[in-house]
């Protein structure tokens, strides 16, 4: 029995105003090229660097939130080698003493979140480096060109210990990171648009000893980088079963064929001749530092889920929606804060949530909005819940009133006037409605009676239609069973 062991290096670029040691613009949306960049992040002769305050305290939140230790003592260094991206050939980054290590993440090692089941996550070190520039390569392949806008980004490296064993593993790490990195405000964290890269490496053995590690590369999404384990896994197998070793290399992900391709060997710490940075003074950390840090953490994506399995009693499913889309969680609470008084308000929060994750996110999609876009208040959506509990609209005209208010900005009791929208539950005025239905449909009313319960339907039906689909039918089915039974 083979066992899979998984590590997982990711790169995560930081959300700051400038890039790591200069002041140019770090605009991850800038489109022309070289227009964001300066002597210091091009390389040139006597620049110097300047570290930037930002970038340390958004690396410090993400040690802390990762349960790190933080290095009071640490310094930059050079990573060099010569690649066309790499202006001035050589990257500063950290070796020797990374600003963060040995932390930990815990995740669901289900997709169902909060789920029973956790496992603990190492994360052997977080280093602070700057980002390469980006190549782009015609369709000829006739020529390649170079573009140093993203030369100098902040970027974080985090290195796990090699405890992950499943591509679903992979998936419930990168996904709670990248929550973590949003909720810290100190990454966008999209790996569509390369702010955040996965590197697997990969190794299978049949004894507690590691096997041979394989590093793969070029993964461009969560769902990638967990299906090139998987391969990588199957491979390496298959290859020791045919009595063939395993060789120490970096290899490419096809997405389009789903396999992994040999790029080159990998090298070692060596290869890259690190030394301490001249121009950089080293970094010096005291407890009452690190403290302050520490007091800025924001509430975090499992404390959130905790919070909102507590207080709000909703399903996980739910629970796993309002903590991805951050927004979205914060107007429920806005409407749950309306509701927190009123009788059977655990319904009413399961009523407000429905409406929330069906209906508004429908809406919300038709017209490629966001949440922050809408007219709608908290105040007048907790209004909307709360009739629509008490039965004063029904469900069709529920999603009537919230299409007028998303459109309008009006409140409830306003659109419920203008289009008469409310409820018939007056019992005079449905019984009459009900007994002009029997008569009109007496075959179907003997029907009933003789056992048919398909019966019911049919009358429920032809009394929704006279009043205008405004009739109460929980009302009009008690009404029609007590004529008929009587």
């Amino acid at each position: 029995m083979y066992k899979t062991t998984i590590g997982l290096e990711i790169h995560a670029e930081l959300k700051t105003k400038t890039k790591m040691f200069c002041d140019s613009l770090n605009d991850p949306d800038e489109k022309h090229p070289n227009i964001n960049i300066c002597p210091v992040c091009m390389g040139h002769p006597g620049a110097l660097p300047v570290i930037n305050r930002e970038a340390i305290n958004k690396m410090l939140l993400i040690g802390l939130a990762l349960n790190c230790k933080i290095s009071q003592d640490t310094f930059f260094e050079r990573k060099n080698y010569f690649y066309p991206d790499l202006p001035k050939g050589y990257q500063i980054s950290q070796f020797q003493k990374p600003l963060c290590e040995n932390g930990w993440l815990e995740i669901a090692t289900s997709d169902q979140r909060p789920a029973t089941s956790k496992k603990k996550i190492r994360v052997e070190r977080i280093h602070l480096e700057e980002d390469a520039g980006r190549l782009q390569h015609p369709p000829d392949g006739k020529y390649s060109l170079v573009d140093y806008n993203r030369a100098g980004v902040p970027l974080m490296e985090l290195v796990t210990n090699p405890d992950i064993e499943t591509g679903s593993e992979i998936k419930s790490f990168v996904e709670e990171l990248q929550l973590i990195l949003r909720y810290l405000g100190a990454s966008d964290a999209d790996m569509e648009k390369g702010q955040m890269r996965v590197e697997v490496n990969i190794s299978v053995s049949k004894t507690d000893k590691l096997g041979t590690k394989v590093e793969v590369k070029n993964i461009n999404s969560i769902k990638a980088a967990a299906a090139a384990a998987d391969y990588e896994t199957k491979r390496q197998i298959e290859l020791l079963e045919a009595g063939e070793k395993i060789v120490q290399e970096t290899r490419g992900w096809d997405d389009k064929k789903l396999i992994t391709i040999s790029q080159r060997t990998k090298e070692g710490s060596s290869d890259y001749r690190y030394f301490p940075e001249p121009d950089l003074p080293p970094l010096k950390f005291n407890e009452p530092d690190i403290e302050e840090i520490k007091s800025k953490l924001p509430e975090l994506p499992q404390q959130r889920r905790e919070r909102f399995t507590k207080e709000y009693g909703l399903p996980d499913s739910d629970i796993a929606l309002f903590i991805t889309n951050k927004k979205l969680g914060n107007y429920f609470e806005k409407i749950a804060s309306e509701l927190i008084s009123i009788e059977h308000k655990e319904k009413l929060f399961k009523l407000a949530s429905n409406y929330l994750i069906t209906e508004l996110q429908k809406l919300l999609s038709d017209v490629s909005a966001e949440i922050d876009d809408i007219k709608i208040t908290p105040e007048m959506f907790a209004d909307f819940v709360v009739r629509v509990s008490r039965g004063e609209v029904s469900s069709s005209g529920a999603q009537t009133l919230l299409k007028e208010m998303f459109a309008s900005g009006n409140s409830p009791d306003y659109i419920i006037r203008q289009k008469d929208l409310a409820q018939v539950s007056d019992l005079d005025t449905l019984k009459l409605a009900a007994e002009n239905v029997i008569m009109e449909n007496s075959k179907v009313a003997e029907d009933y009676k003789k056992g048919k319960k398909g019966a019911l339907k049919f009358l429920i039906g032809r009394i929704m239609a006279a009043t205008k689909g405004k009739a109460n039918p929980q009302i009009v089915a008690e009404l029609i069973e007590k004529i008929l039974n009587d």
